[in-house]
């Protein structure tokens, strides 16, 4: 055998060899690999779903969202997420801004609660009003669109006299409450409109109904218990008082602790009603009897 035939032969072995090595690498040892990969393609294709119809499904969903949205925004309350600490306090300043300046309040965080779905804070508001200033903020408290609770309240009467003799009538309170939140939006909508935070004034409730506390004549008004009248003229009812000082008056102005009530020029007289510290009387002046007084 001559030796470029005995080349050729062993180049056909080392051939032969090679095919079937890489035959039995790729039957037996990737056809395991091939098959898991062919099952995965198989179960994409199974899943695949059309462009359009994604399209479609995510518009539904949108729309849904919208939907849910909208019916949590019609709600009167809302729980927010995630409230800060000083969310409460912005909330009251914003509430009290209009207060009288005799009126304030203080504001003390307390603790925050965890409960299953929802946590809240406690504060603790004190301090001293008019009534209706401290009615307008327990109304705005209950009423806010963002969940806030009323857990206990207290109030007293209090008179303060100041440097000018007129008493403010005012009333020291103190109110706890808890302010709601929750960790997940499920509880609140994405676009919130706050409600309506303004009352309408109350009556008074700690307001004396008889006062000892007499306002004194700050304004220079005309005082009837010592008045007499003068003369009645077209243009109202010309009086003066214990000074000598004259005053022209027409009916419905103003006197000390009261008002001018009737101008009668028949019986030449004038009616006022006086209020008292709560009691009201009646005074008539005469042009023909001066200082007679008759108390109803």
């Amino acid at each position: 055998m001559n030796r470029k035939l005995k080349n050729t032969l062993i180049l056909i072995a080392l051939l032969l060899i090679i095919v079937v090595a890489g035959s039995l690498y790729t039957f037996l040892n990737q056809k395991m690999s091939i098959d898991d990969r062919k099952k995965k393609l198989n179960d994409l294709n199974l899943n695949a779903y059309n462009t359009e119809e994604l399209i479609e499904q995510l518009n539904t969903l949108k729309y849904r969202a919208i939907e849910l949205d909208s019916i949590l925004a019609l709600r009167k309350f809302n729980i927010p997420v995630k409230l800060h600490q000083s969310e409460f306090y912005n909330f009251i300043n914003k509430v009290s801004f209009n207060f009288a300046p005799e009126s304030f309040v203080n504001i003390e965080y307390q603790d925050i609660t965890l409960e299953k779905h929802y946590k809240y804070y406690t504060y603790k508001l004190s301090g001293t009003a008019y009534f209706n200033d401290v009615y307008k903020m327990i109304f705005a408290i209950e009423q806010s669109k963002e969940l806030k609770k009323i857990t206990s309240i207290a109030f007293n009467n209090f008179v303060e006299v100041n440097e000018d003799g007129v008493p403010g009538y005012f009333v020291t309170y103190t109110i706890n409450c808890s302010i709601y939140f929750s960790d997940n939006d499920q509880f609140a909508s994405s676009v919130s409109k706050e409600n309506r935070l303004t009352p309408n004034p109350l009556y008074d409730i700690f307001y004396p109904l008889i006062r000892n506390e007499i306002p004194p004549n700050v304004d220079g008004l005309l005082d009837v218990q010592s008045a007499e009248l003068l003369a009645l003229i077209p243009e109202g009812a010309f009086l003066a008082d214990s000074r000598g000082t004259t005053y022209l008056l027409w009916e419905g102005d103003k006197v000390y602790l009261g008002y001018l009530t009737e101008i009668d020029y028949d019986e030449n007289v004038v009616h006022f009603v006086l209020n008292k510290g709560g009691i009201i009387e009646k005074i008539t002046l005469s042009l023909e009897k001066k200082n007679e007084k008759l108390s109803e």
